[in-house]
């Protein structure tokens, strides 16, 4: 909150980028899943821009700061999901109406009831007067016609922005159900979100010693592909058997 426009940040491994901003120095990758719904972590160099709450993967580097706050696009999205939950779906319009005529009806009713049972019975009467115009305003209140449909949107909106799905407003939502066919035009958003080896195909070595190899000269990364090859490997490996080792971006 104490951040301005062109403040130097710095930004080490593991940690959210706290603003919106430009690399001004250093180079990493970072994992911007939150934003784009791209899994894999992208190579991020001096000039490139990053974004309020994505996370750094690897190398340290500083940003100069160009939107804080309430201007960044992550506060942008949250504003878009809060405005999302307060927007009314046609349905909603159709229920308010309805309670509209509804609720007058059954405060008539309620005062009906009260009136025929003190005509009849008498003073004497008056309890049960009282717990039968009660007992019709408690049964026939329209609360959870008027409450459900706004609270199920609030709901709804709220679990799916928690699950990375942003509504725009309750419109798209209702509509939603209309629709019989999805287009996703992302590759990240059907997969796993991270690199796996699938085959190996050696020229005059064994596969596990291919592997080996490979896994050991990716021992000293973090990058996406190396930790896959790693994990293929599966074993603790001997990375003393490694000379120097330079990483170059």
């Amino acid at each position: 909150d104490q951040l301005q426009v062109d403040d130097l940040v710095v930004v080490r491994p593991g940690e959210q980028i706290p603003v919106d901003g430009v690399l001004a120095e250093g180079d990493s990758f970072v994992d911007e899943s939150m934003i784009s719904g791209e899994p894999i972590p992208v190579d991020k160099k001096k000039g490139d821009k990053v974004l309020a709450g994505t996370i750094n993967q690897r190398g340290s580097f500083i940003i100069k700061a160009s939107q804080v706050g309430s201007e960044t696009v992550l506060a942008r999205i949250i504003r878009m999901v809060q405005e999302a939950q307060g927007s009314k779906a046609p349905v909603q319009r159709i229920v308010d109406r309805v309670t509209g005529i509804f609720v007058p009806v059954v405060l008539g009713i309620a005062v009906l009831t009260f009136v025929l049972w003190m005509v009849i019975g008498g003073t004497e009467y008056f309890s049960y007067a009282m717990l039968s115009a009660v007992s019709v305003l408690v049964i026939a209140c329209p609360c959870a016609l008027g409450l459900a449909t706004p609270t199920a949107l609030m709901v709804g909106i709220g679990k799916a922005a928690s699950q990375h799905i942003l509504i725009k407003d309750a419109v798209a939502l209702e509509q939603m159900r209309k629709v019989n066919v999805v287009v996703l035009d992302k590759t990240g958003t059907l997969t796993k979100g991270v690199f796996k080896v699938t085959n190996l195909y050696p020229a005059g070595i064994k596969k596990e010693e291919l592997l080996q190899y490979a896994a050991l000269a990716e021992s000293y990364s973090d990058h996406p592909i190396s930790l896959s090859l790693k994990e293929a490997y599966g074993r603790k490996m001997d990375a003393e058997r490694i000379g120097e080792v330079e990483e170059i971006p």
